[in-house]
């Protein structure tokens, strides 16, 4: 009973997460605007949303946005990672590891309006008078900001697996430091590096109160148009738009997860082999 009780559990809490997700991608295929009835099979969504310029160009600033972000928080959060492991005080330590924490329990409507409080400031202190000439680099830099503790969660456990034998092995073979660190710890940390820039990019991707508290008037992402459509009604073509992020999305997932198993199935015939 047990068994068929777990099994019961699991499929119940895969329905709730993905039914809804596979009823938009049925819909966004229905060939009219009703959500309660599909009547029949159509591409029509998919072709009017190639033809919907405002779509697009939102489209175009979130994987902007998001890129730039996922690469910015990726490169600062791997070096974050490394200091954070080269400390030597445990106590200091265990307090940047606190401090790192706290963007990820904190509430998205606390921090977008930190972000819009502390940009009205620096526009005042500034002197400038138009904000929208520097939007688009205040929603990069709190995208960045809100990215960075994932990349740094996602990346330091790898670096403490790693451990410091191999660093110290490319040292005493004649590497400098950098070379040690870009020859031979990154290579091994990469899997790691890559799910923290592939959750980058989804956080991203995704935001959408702390956009909707920073953005400036001429920088519109997709939730943000999708959430202006509300206030209306949201057009079929948006399902559509949906489930092509929804297919990219998985498909860099699926890319992420088969480069990590790669990585790791070396290391898993050497534990093997060991145990033999």
């Amino acid at each position: 009973m047990k068994k068929y009780a777990s099994r019961i559990y699991v499929c119940l809490i895969f329905a709730i997460l993905y039914i809804p997700i596979l009823t938009l991608i049925l819909f966004s295929f229905n060939n009219t605007e009703s959500t309660a009835n599909f009547t029949g099979f159509s591409f029509e969504w998919y072709i009017k949303l190639f033809s919907d310029e405002s779509a697009f160009l939102a489209l175009r600033n979130t994987l902007i946005l998001a890129v730039s972000s996922a690469v910015i928080s990726t490169v600062i959060g791997t070096a974050a990672a490394e200091g954070i492991y080269r400390m030597k005080s445990k106590w200091l330590k265990g307090a940047i590891n606190s401090v790192t924490n706290i963007p990820m329990m904190n509430p998205d409507i606390v921090t977008g309006v930190s972000f819009m409080l502390f940009f009205a400031a620096v526009v005042a202190l500034l002197g400038i008078e138009d904000y929208d000439s520097i939007g688009f680099w205040a929603m990069l830099i709190a995208h960045t900001t809100f990215c960075l503790p994932y990349v740094i969660l996602s990346v330091l456990p790898r670096i403490n697996e790693l451990g410091e034998s191999l660093t110290e092995a490319a040292l005493d073979l004649g590497c400098t430091p950098a070379q040690a660190f870009f020859k031979v710890k990154l290579p091994n940390i990469m899997p790691g590096v890559l799910s923290g820039m592939v959750m980058a990019f989804t956080l991203s991707l995704d935001d959408f109160v702390i956009s909707y508290f920073v953005s400036p008037s001429n920088f519109q992402t997709l939730p943000l148009l999708i959430y202006s459509m509300t206030k209306k009604t949201v057009k079929p073509d948006m399902y559509a738009l949906s489930t092509i992020i929804i297919v990219s999305v998985f498909t860099l997932l699926i890319i992420s997860n088969l480069k990590s198993a790669r990585k790791s199935a070396p290391d898993r015939r050497r534990k093997a082999g060991k145990v033999k």
